[in-house]
């Protein structure tokens, strides 16, 4: 009913708009708005230097992590695809999917356990952030790549080509590849929304230098409410601007598909 999805709406976009509405408050104690308007939180929260640095470190964290899935779970997606064997396949997409029935939580004890050793001292590195990450974001990519495969005609489409003298690199890269670019662009849309967003896993595996925004942002929230707020609408900005960079890129994809057909 018209009701049902238009309170679903006021709940979801409610606590958005108070941060909002927040960030522009001079001061806002035991009240159910803030009194005053003001900027000084954007400028207090863009003038903080752990907050620049967590900025930037997240930006470059979510690119990596969005690289690094790409360039395991394309391949991946497609050797589950073709395999031979029902089981193999079967087997395949459960070990993919483990880390999202697996909570980040325990996946983060599980990287302190192997980073934290005499072996491996590699705890708190930003590469190790973006490995957990990496984890914790691939069964999107390879579960929804998988899903288009499933109803793309790719074998006849290989087949053609390689009755023209396409070899299997060339087949992947110029055939598979380019008939995923649909489903590649959301896939990265939900990779990045994770990689930018999520707390737990780095909370417990980022080093101090390489605190993500998310991670920065809970200390916020012990000091000025409009501070806390306006740092907030940053993370939040930052996720929508990498979803619409993601969709426009995606248009743009379809667009030259279109111009190209």
């Amino acid at each position: 009913m018209a009701w049902v999805t238009g309170l679903f709406l006021v709940y979801l976009l409610l606590p958005i708009v108070l941060l909002v509405v927040g960030s522009f408050g001079e001061v806002w104690t035991n009240t159910l708005l803030p009194s005053g308007i003001t900027g000084k939180w954007y400028a207090a929260v863009a003038g903080d230097p752990s907050f620049r640095r967590a900025f930037l470190t997240s930006l470059w964290v979510t690119a990596a992590t969005a690289a690094s899935v790409t360039l395991i779970g394309v391949p991946l997606a497609y050797a589950l695809h073709r395999a031979r064997s029902r089981w193999a396949r079967i087997g395949g997409r459960v070990l993919a999917s483990l880390p999202v029935a697996v909570p980040p939580l325990v996946l983060a004890f599980g990287f302190i356990l192997v980073f934290s050793s005499d072996t491996l001292p590699f705890l708190g590195s930003g590469w190790v952030l973006v490995g957990g990450l990496t984890a914790l974001t691939l069964p999107y990519m390879v579960q929804t790549l998988a899903a288009d495969m499933r109803h793309l005609d790719l074998e006849t489409l290989e087949q053609a080509a390689a009755s023209l003298g396409a070899g299997q690199r060339q087949r992947f890269l110029e055939i598979v590849v380019p008939a995923l670019r649909h489903s590649l662009a959301a896939a990265l849309a939900v990779v990045c929304a994770i990689a930018i967003g999520e707390f737990q896993l780095v909370n417990l595996v980022a080093g101090f230098l390489n605190r993500p925004y998310p991670v920065v942002l809970l200390q916020a929230f012990y000091g000025a409410t409009g501070f806390a707020c306006a740092a907030t609408v940053v993370l939040l900005a930052l996720a929508l601007i990498m979803s619409l960079a993601t969709a426009g890129t995606r248009s743009g994809i379809r667009a030259i598909g279109a111009s190209g057909a």
